[in-house]
């Protein structure tokens, strides 16, 4: 007489087969979506149904930080009023005469025929929190597509350069900071003068490339966009120089920088527009113009005396 189990003990598949196939489809999900992106459209298309429950997730914390800010004492909203009234008085002659400098830059420009500097315009954005991943430095604002945010926005702070967009999705963006090891950018040192690119280094810090060892650069000095990457606007404030070693073995020196932005702070950001191309004048357009015809066909010649 046969005898058969109950269908509960019936075994499917060995675990260690079923671990060995999920990480295979693992891996090659991982190899696809490096070599081929095609997995950043399925993962946009999920974020449409994961933001509304970010947003409950959210929703808990966002109660009490409003109840705690709804029950902040009048004293300390007046104590806090008055002390930036007093801060207000105290700017308002340096405010006055910056606004008359800028009048007077514009005019010497206008003189001197010189082009306009361009005006950074943008929009605020809030951050809602920091990337998943521990070895980046990114974190992710509430503005996406929806806000005609893309990707390559540069993106600042009341006290300077925070980062760029780097991700987008419907609802939210995906900004990655100036510390981020594959950041960088190109900076001029406001005291000297001198250009250079600035590099994450992926912990708060950055590192100043590419200067002579014996280049002058001081403890203290600070570093602005130069806007030769056609991103950023320049004159943002980027860092501060806090320590230099220089060693003659090497070419460069080791220049380190600390962010003059929150860049790890939670806090508002503004995300600049897009800045617009440079158009070249008429008369700089013609002579390139003219300058590339004689190179076009002398390299046609060469190509015509190398075949015979």
């Amino acid at each position: 007489m046969e005898h058969q189990p109950p269908p509960f003990f019936k075994r499917g598949p060995a675990p260690l087969a079923l671990l060995s196939f999920y990480v295979a489809v693992a891996v090659a999900l991982l190899v696809v979506d490096a070599r081929l992106q095609a997995v950043e459209v399925v993962r946009q298309a999920l974020s449409l149904f994961t933001h509304p429950l970010q947003q409950l997730a959210h929703l808990p914390a966002h109660s009490v930080a409003s109840a705690g800010d709804y029950f902040v004492s009048l004293a300390h909203l007046r104590e806090e009023n008055a002390r930036l009234q007093q801060a207000h008085m105290e700017k308002v002659t340096t405010l006055l005469r910056t606004q008359q400098l800028e009048v007077e830059n514009e005019r010497l420009r206008k003189l001197l025929g010189v082009r306009e500097r361009q005006h950074a315009s943008g929009q605020v954005a809030q951050i809602l929190y920091a990337a998943r991943d521990p070895y980046t430095r990114r974190i992710v604002i509430d503005k996406g597509q929806q806000d005609g945010v893309v990707a390559g926005l540069p993106v600042i702070d009341d006290a300077g350069v925070v980062g760029q967009v780097t991700r987008i999705f419907p609802f939210v963006a995906e900004v990655t900071l100036i510390t981020d090891k594959e950041q960088a950018v190109p900076v001029q040192i406001v005291r000297t003068g001198q250009r250079s690119v600035v590099f994450g280094l992926g912990n708060g810090q950055l590192e100043l490339r590419f200067l002579p060892a014996n280049a002058d650069v001081q403890n203290g000095d600070t570093l602005v966009t130069s806007g030769l990457d056609g991103i950023f606007l320049p004159g943002f404030p980027v860092a501060r120089v806090v320590h230099v070693e220089r060693d003659t073995s090497y070419s460069f020196a080791r220049i380190f920088c600390m962010p003059l932005a929150g860049v790890e702070n939670f806090s508002e950001v503004m995300v600049l527009d897009q800045r617009p191309p440079v158009v070249l004048p008429a008369e700089l357009a013609q002579e390139t113009g003219r300058e590339t015809k004689p190179l076009k066909a002398s390299s046609a010649r060469k190509k015509r005396l190398r075949r015979e």
